[in-house]
């Protein structure tokens, strides 16, 4: 039992040190302002509000022939996650350095 509450633990502490690095990372990209915001909901969602400066391209369109700068990291984002981690998914597979901001919502940038 106590090897079990141990490897729990290790395996929270090691998960809460993923995290930071994901904030930290993403805090350094931001204050680069070497990157790129992408919108991966439909053209309907993203009239309705976005995130100041992304741009929208629905996540069924992005695939080998999309045109974006490879030097600049890319912060994806949808409705609820689902959706902005298929373009994750997509784009790193593509060689884009990539960062899922995950839900709208429960994002802390400037909203238009």
């Amino acid at each position: 039992m106590k090897k079990i509450l141990l490897i729990l633990l290790i395996l929270l502490i090691v998960g809460c040190d993923k995290q930071l690095t994901e904030e930290e990372k993403l805090k350094k990209v931001l204050s680069s302002n070497n990157y790129i915001i992408i919108d991966v909901r439909y053209d309907y969602e993203y009239n309705e509000g976005h995130l100041v400066d992304a741009i929208n391209i629905p996540y069924e369109s992005i695939d080998k022939n999309i045109n974006i700068d490879k030097n600049k990291t890319i912060l994806v984002y949808c409705k609820s996650g689902k959706r902005s981690k298929i373009a994750y998914d997509k784009l790193k597979e593509l060689g884009y350095d990539v960062i899922d901001l995950g839900a709208y919502d429960k994002i802390d940038l400037k909203k238009e």
